[in-house]
């Protein structure tokens, strides 16, 4: 963790008192370790995005094309045209203060700019200026300002400082979607060039490899070789995965955090030993080293982005031939699945409706993407009595569950990753009931904002969640949290190193893999980690 970071007591110290000047007159600071870096402009040229070139935050000149207003404003004008959604959202709001508290950044912060009605508010006052009446007559007076260098800056600093959790719109009356004004938002500015670079470059990156990192095929392979060594390691038994097999029944998608990052690659050592354990039973699956991440950066970055993004793994299981997709343990690729799929790219009809091959249950509510989630599919296991447990495997570990933002809002997946932890766990225990299932806080680090240079923002945005699992830690001796996705899985052990060190994270597949009892298996004396099982320390 870098030097620079706040320690804990500064950072707890939080003020939540309003500024004295009104917001408008409240000048942005914009401060070290709140920001992430600008986008490469390399990786703006090659997604054919506009105006790539160096440029610094915290300078005054952000090198702006000359008729970067202008720009702006017919952009807003042709989304306004184009979603109805935002111009309701542009005009309904009465500023209840519903949302104001309940955003993970502004309990963190205490910053009013990062309250989501007062977030929304900062695009709300340009459209205010420009396309009411009483914006143009009245102006400041209700609400309105027009577009200039200083309001810019101040959209770029705080839509880069939302993780578009959607926690807020549980909470409007009127259903206001303030992720889907960030969404606007770093659309018009990327416009102009002004994106983030931990999501230009992974987005660069899916197009050229497939993958957020890059990596090329054949390194992606390798990682899952790796994997099967580590399994044959700790059960005896050796795992054969296939890669791009044309006629395969499944196409299997992960996030590649799962394959190139801890404590993801736990995870995804846990999908290899589930296939494998399910080939005798019919299962006939196939990984793709093309259309290697779930992830979708688009979500991002914009609509645009989000249809390529998401068209490369069906056009991959169309190569291939599959039938259906398995999807891992992700976030933002649910989110694009579950509620953007059929109007972009859907429906699939090339594939058909998912069957499951070893228990014959029609997974109904995939009828139009044609896309499981592995908890569903794990679930679905579970309760035809599918698979050999032994839950003492896991008595080391006292879990409690994270509902990752996207699949519980986006997706409204609540259920199944419960039932598949206590199928094969001994000890769980859930967390407050305002922080879970849909009232559940971001890790602090969604939407792009897992990078390093913006620690303290990342840590104060992951402070509520932190705070709720250090209840049920100090409470009932909760030592781990288990999560489905990989973001997740990346940023919240940073997270509650921080603020409850000690801690583990794991993906819920990890935990199956752990308690699977595999035909020919060596006695097992660790998990998947090399960590001794309960009972098993004095022979390690």
């Amino acid at each position: 963790m870098a030097d620079d970071i706040p320690n804990i007591e500064e950072l707890s110290t939080i003020v939540h008192s309003p500024p004295k000047t009104p917001w408008m007159d409240t000048p942005t600071v914009i401060r070290k370790g709140m920001f992430c870096h600008p986008a490469n402009p390399k990786s703006l040229d090659y997604l054919s995005m506009p105006y790539g070139r160096k440029w610094a935050p915290m300078e005054e000149d952000w090198k702006l094309p000359e008729n970067w207003v202008e720009i702006i404003s017919d952009g807003l004008r042709d989304r306004l045209t184009r979603f109805r959604s935002l111009r309701i959202f542009m005009d309904c709001c009465v500023r209840c203060g519903a949302c104001a508290d309940k955003c993970h950044f502004f309990i963190g912060t205490g910053d009013p700019k990062n309250m989501p009605v007062l977030r929304a508010e900062l695009l709300r006052s340009v459209y205010r200026k420009d396309y009411t009446l009483a914006g143009k007559l009245l102006g400041r007076m209700v609400g309105a300002r027009p577009l200039t260098y200083d309001v810019l800056k101040e959209w770029w600093y705080y839509f880069f400082q939302c993780s578009e959790c959607r926690r807020c719109s549980v909470y409007c009356p009127y259903g206001i979607d303030t992720a889907e004004i960030t969404i606007i938002g770093r659309e018009l500015l990327n416009l102009i060039g002004l994106n983030i670079d931990w999501i230009a470059t992974p987005a660069a990156n899916c197009f050229r490899t497939g993958n957020h990192l890059g990596i090329q095929p054949h390194a992606f392979k390798d990682m899952i070789d790796f994997f099967c060594d580590e399994i044959e390691d700790v059960t005896g038994v050796r795992v054969n995965p296939s890669f791009n097999r044309k006629g395969a029944e499944i196409l299997f998608v992960t996030p590649s955090g799962d394959v190139f990052a801890d404590p993801g690659t736990y995870t995804a050592m846990g999908y290899l030993i589930l296939f494998h354990y399910l080939e005798s039973q019919g299962l006939d699956i196939t990984w793709s080293t093309y259309a290697s991440e779930g992830g979708n950066f688009g979500l991002f970055t914009s609509h645009e982005m989000m249809k390529r993004l998401n068209a490369k793994m069906y056009a991959e299981s169309k190569r291939l031939g599959t039938k259906w997709i398995l999807g891992g343990e992700c976030g933002h690729m649910w989110r694009v699945i579950h509620q953007y799929m059929d109007t972009m790219n859907g429906p699939a009809d090339h594939l058909e409706l998912p069957k499951s091959p070893i228990t014959g249950t029609v997974f109904q509510n995939a009828a139009s993407t044609k896309m499981v989630h592995i908890t569903e599919f794990t679930a679905d296991l579970l309760r035809h009595n599918k698979l050999k447990i032994d839950k003492s495997r896991n008595d080391h570990q006292i879990l409690s569950f994270h509902d990752s933002c996207n699949p519980s809002r986006g997706m409204g997946l609540l259920e199944e990753p419960r039932e598949v932890i206590k199928g094969v766990c001994n000890h769980f225990f859930e967390m407050p009931e305002k922080t879970i299932r849909e009232h559940t806080f971001c890790c602090g680090s969604g939407s792009g904002l897992n990078a390093g240079e913006n620690m303290e923002l990342r840590l104060r945005g992951g402070l509520p969640r932190a705070n709720a699992f250090k209840h049920v830690h100090e409470t009932h001796g909760v030592n781990t949290l288990a999560t489905v996705c990989a973001i997740d899985r990346a940023a919240l052990p940073t997270a509650l190193d921080y603020w409850v060190p000690g801690m583990r994270v794991t993906g819920v597949h990890e935990l199956v893999a752990n308690a699977l009892i595999l035909d020919g298996e060596n006695e097992r004396t660790t998990d998947l980690r090399g960590e001794p099982l309960a009972g098993m320390e004095e022979e390690e």
